[in-house]
């Protein structure tokens, strides 16, 4: 939340307490009409409609791609000036200057912990159900792996040169949000070391926060749409029955999956003392985009604003998120642990090759490593795949593998994209805990009216009309 002095001053420019607009929808006690369903119901079904689409005219899948593309577009042009914003406003205007490094170590000791446990989730489930089992890694065209083998998994020393940007113009073009992070923060340092001088940077950029947030809540209208031509292309190109190849490998990913949210998260969420019933109605826009899209860019906005709005202050919903984007990925990770030891089992039915759990464990010390290098790479999940398996696995398998992998990717990658935003907002939460600035009263009353005549003292008109509008 912004200090008071920043409050007022928001207020007064906006003159966000006179909005009639805002009010008159508040004190409607009209309950939502049934032709109006909420964000959360038209994106399921477009979800439900995409996939009946795909399913019946499969050559319609290709054809309205083209709406998913946009809407992904959209939402990439909102990433880099919103975060910009809110990281600039949250540290140049809430005071948080001393906070950094503290707030970055411990979101990086977090990071470490939840990732490594996905790991171990990922072996304990892998080594369970075994299904790699009797499967048998026959040569086939494996020119989709070329491509992926021209990139390579980023080393330490190259992870920390790609966080600093030549051109931040360049990185905003590309959508880095590491480079992006990085550059808001050395710049929103210089804003406030020269104190009342950077005080018009800082209203600006708390409008153009606000005008983003605006902005997304414009694109998420689509939103529907872009989640039903995303369905109908996956069901139209892979097909229903892409579900019973590999079936036991997709089972057992989201078996692993469900685990890791039920025992980790749940865990953290105990000890965080967060909310979980409003917690869940936070996150549930964001994961469903994230689901239905395979992208964490689509729900990158809407979750910032959705934990903004539950009481993480904004200087920490703009540092952690961003950052979480490449060292918070528990769903790529875990993932990344099932299909190499997928991989290694296979090769053991195809040439009695074996890989013991000693082996098992330094190939997850290995992924520990390697998973923290995917900012910059496309593709990464896959890339640090074949990157380990060619370590570990006897030559020629490593790609042979990976390319069986890749064809049922796509469905085990909705999962995993959707962990990996409920992992980051979760985040989030347990920093802000941790510095004791969570507001448990926001939390308590997300999404409710009580929330927007809360936004409207404050001055986050986009936000309370958001809520008064009932989205």
């Amino acid at each position: 939340m912004l200090p008071q002095n920043e409050n007022a001053r928001c207020f007064e420019s906006h003159a966000c307490v006179n909005d009639d607009a805002v009010k008159s929808r508040l004190n409607q006690p009209t309950p939502r009409p049934w032709y109006r369903p909420s964000l959360t119901m038209q994106i399921m079904i477009g979800l439900v409609m995409g996939i009946v689409l795909g399913w019946l005219r499969p050559d319609w899948g290709n054809k309205v791609y083209f709406l998913r593309d946009i809407f992904i577009n959209l939402i990439k042009s909102i990433i880099a000036p919103l975060v910009f914003s809110t990281i600039v406003v949250g540290i140049a205007g809430a005071g948080a200057l001393r906070k950094i490094g503290r707030m970055g170590l411990k979101a990086l000791i977090y990071f470490e912990a939840v990732t490594t446990a996905a790991l171990f989730i990922g072996l304990a489930v892998v080594n369970f159900m075994k299904p790699g089992a009797g499967v048998t890694l026959a040569a086939s065209n494996t020119d989709i792996v070329k491509t992926i083998g021209q990139s390579h998994p980023q080393s330490l020393v190259e992870t920390l040169v790609h966080i600093f940007p030549s051109s931040v113009i360049d990185s905003m073009v590309r959508g880095d949000v590491l480079q992006i992070v990085a550059f808001s923060v050395i710049f929103a340092l210089a804003v406030s070391a020269i104190g009342e001088k950077g005080s018009p940077i800082i209203r600006a950029m708390e409008s153009l926060s606000q005008i983003m947030f605006k902005f997304t809540n414009y694109v998420m209208m689509f939103a529907p749409i872009g989640v039903g031509a995303a369905m109908a292309h996956t069901v139209g190109t892979q097909g229903l029955g892409v579900l019973a190849n590999l079936g036991k490998l997709i089972l057992s990913l989201y078996l692993a999956l469900i685990a890791f949210v039920i025992l980790i998260f749940g865990f953290v969420i105990f000890v965080a003392r967060v909310p979980l019933g409003q917690f869940v109605r936070a996150v549930r826009e964001p994961a469903t985009l994230a689901f239905a899209t395979t992208s964490s860019e689509s729900a990158l906005p809407k979750a910032m604003e959705s934990m903004e709005r539950f009481g993480v202050p904004r200087h920490i919903v703009g540092f952690v998120m961003p950052t979480g984007y490449s060292f918070n990925l528990t769903g790529s990770t875990l993932y990344l642990a099932m299909a190499s030891v997928f991989v290694a089992q296979a090769a053991e039915t195809t040439m009695g090759w074996h890989m013991g759990f000693g082996q098992q464990i330094t190939m997850m010390l290995t992924l520990m490593l390697t998973s923290k290098g995917v900012a910059g790479v496309p593709r990464a999940a896959l890339v640090i795949l074949l990157a380990t398996l060619n370590t570990f696995v006897p030559a020629g398998l490593g790609p042979i593998g990976t390319a069986v992998i890749f064809g049922i990717d796509e469905l085990m990658d909705m999962g995993r994209t959707c962990v990996n935003v409920i992992g980051n907002c979760l985040a989030t939460v347990v920093v802000a805990r941790w510095e004791k600035e969570f507001d448990d009263t926001r939390a308590r009353v997300f999404g409710t009216r009580q929330e927007a005549e809360l936004d409207l003292q404050t001055g986050n008109v986009a936000f309370a009309d958001a809520i008064a509008q009932g989205d």
